[in-house]
């Protein structure tokens, strides 16, 4: 029994760095969005990130589909109907609920403060865990104090001068934060019947189809902007859609959606290290606060109790 349960925990620890991993990558890619918001529209951006990620799991799916022939383990494709409508539904499902979150937080950057965007975006950290109580997953005591510890850091790293005034993009943002926590709850709810990578391939697909046709109705990109945005789109497609989200993907499959919310609102913590490493921003002691408060919840909410109960 207690050798079942430390196995459990490991595999816990596992499907956390595979999200920390996806939080690292997101942070980062927030420099990304915002240079290529200055060449092309949201709707161009997003399709060309999602194109290039489709681009990039093609041959991640085979590569996976090759080693697990080798491993003398079944194929992740779908074998009948059922299970093609079952991949086409998830697929559908997860990416239309991350083109609108996406597109709305492309378009609120623009008119928004970069901590603001930040802040409200990560707000899906408590509306997560808000409907998760409407599917039957309501999280423990020590889940909710690790939100309410996660959003005061938030508060600390990014809003160092109050919320001023409500703006169209502070609506946006708020609108992506609840459209987001939707994914997340999808995610959770087909990462159990479908393949993570062949999800994220679906994911990204749909995104990318939803994106180019808003593109062709309601953008005119041209050759230069693309190519002046093509380093910021490159990073973003193959990083950012293609890499973090199919870690995103694995990682929620073994955990609470809840616990999966907090470390994914880590972006905040790497956006701003990102800035500090590449862009020459200071960290202020608040800000550094912030970060502490926002790691402590996480490692709070994976402590285990004596009893083997984990985190409900």
């Amino acid at each position: 029994m207690e050798l079942k349960k430390q196995v459990g925990q490991s595999h816990q620890w596992k499907y956390s760095l595979a999200l920390f991993g996806a939080s690292l990558i997101w942070g980062f890619a927030f420099v990304s969005q915002s240079v290529g918001a200055r060449y092309v529209g949201a709707n161009t951006f997003l399709a060309g990130r999602s194109w290039i990620a489709v681009i990039v799991l093609i041959p991640v799916l085979r590569v996976a589909d090759l080693i697990r022939k080798k491993a003398g383990l079944p194929s992740s494709r779908p074998a009948n109907r059922t299970q093609r409508r079952l991949h086409m539904l998830g697929g559908a499902a997860c990416g239309t609920a991350l083109f609108l979150a996406s597109a709305a937080q492309q378009i609120g950057i623009s008119d928004t403060t970069t901590a603001k965007a930040g802040f409200i975006t990560a707000l899906y950290v408590v509306i997560v865990p808000l409907f998760s109580i409407f599917v039957g997953r309501a999280p423990g005591k020590r889940i909710w104090v690790s939100v309410m510890l996660g959003v005061i850091g938030l508060y600390f790293l990014c809003m160092a001068d109050g919320f001023g005034e409500i703006r169209r993009g502070d609506l946006l943002m708020m609108l992506c934060a609840l459209v987001f926590s939707v994914q997340i709850l999808l995610v959770m709810h087909f990462s159990s019947m479908i393949d993570g990578i062949r999800l994220s391939f679906a994911e990204v697909l749909t995104e990318a189809i939803l994106a180019s046709v808003c593109m062709l109705i309601f953008e005119h990109p041209t050759l230069e902007a693309l190519k002046a945005a093509a380093p910021a789109l490159l990073y973003a497609g193959v990083m950012s859609s293609g890499i973090a989200y199919t870690l995103q993907i694995i990682g929620q499959k073994g955990l609470d959606p809840t616990i999966a919310s907090l470390i994914m609102c880590l972006e905040s913590v790497f956006s701003a290290i990102g800035g500090w490493l590449f862009l020459g921003q200071r960290l202020t002691a608040r800000e550094l606060f912030g970060c502490a408060l926002m790691f402590s919840a996480i490692v709070l909410s994976q402590i285990q109790d004596s009893k083997g109960k984990g985190n409900r």
